[in-house]
């Protein structure tokens, strides 16, 4: 369920092992970027200009600069070694898009759930989801530039996460700050099946 592999023979050329990893969030909260910091090809991304049409459904406060909405999902690949691929699943952002979820999440080793302090509420829906459903995730706080810092346990609280969800700073910019996060998601869901914790 988690994975995808497929043999042709011990002759033949072997298919790596495939994991699916989203990767959730508010609208604006840097889903996008996260993937693209993370992708090692050109990322797949189905953002469109925000146009006036979009007035009075899109809340843009607090981010008042953004331009650009994900409409369907953005897509990005990393290779662990020959046998073992990573695939990055973003979600879009806002409530009438939801239905695209369902498919995204089939098949999916867990999540990452970018939180925006800015827009702390609006990653509710988020977890909410994976609660729902049972989906191991874990909790990045993207630091925005020029946005007040909170502790991580202040906004652990705000969000009233259980204790044994991960929580991590992030900054969805930079590739290294992104592989924490992934690599503390691997870590949790290993945790959750009772498998030896991977090592860095």
């Amino acid at each position: 369920m988690d994975y995808v592999r497929s043999d042709r023979g011990s002759s033949g050329p072997r298919l790596p092992l495939a994991l699916k990893i989203l990767i959730a969030g508010g609208f604006g909260a840097g889903k996008t970027t996260l993937v693209s910091a993370l992708s090692e090809v050109r990322p797949l991304q189905t953002e469109e200009v925000l146009t006036s049409v979009s007035i009075g459904t899109d809340d843009l406060s607090g981010v008042e600069a953004k331009t650009t909405t994900t409409v369907a999902m953005d897509f990005g690949r990393i290779t662990i070694n020959e046998d073992l691929q990573v695939y990055l699943f973003g979600t879009p952002g806002q409530d009438r898009f939801w239905f695209l979820w369902d498919e995204l999440a089939f098949g999916a080793l867990g999540a990452v759930v970018l939180a925006d302090t800015r827009r702390l509420a609006d990653c509710f829906p988020s977890i909410d989801y994976f609660e729902q459903r049972g989906i191991p995730f874990v909790v990045g706080v993207n630091c925005f530039d020029g946005s007040r810092r909170f502790g991580i346990e202040a906004v652990r609280q705000a969000l009233d996460l259980d204790p044994e969800v991960p929580m991590v700073l992030c900054d969805a910019r930079d590739r290294q700050s992104a592989k924490l996060v992934l690599i503390s998601l691997v870590e949790h869901v290993a945790r959750q099946r009772g498998e030896p914790v991977p090592v860095a």
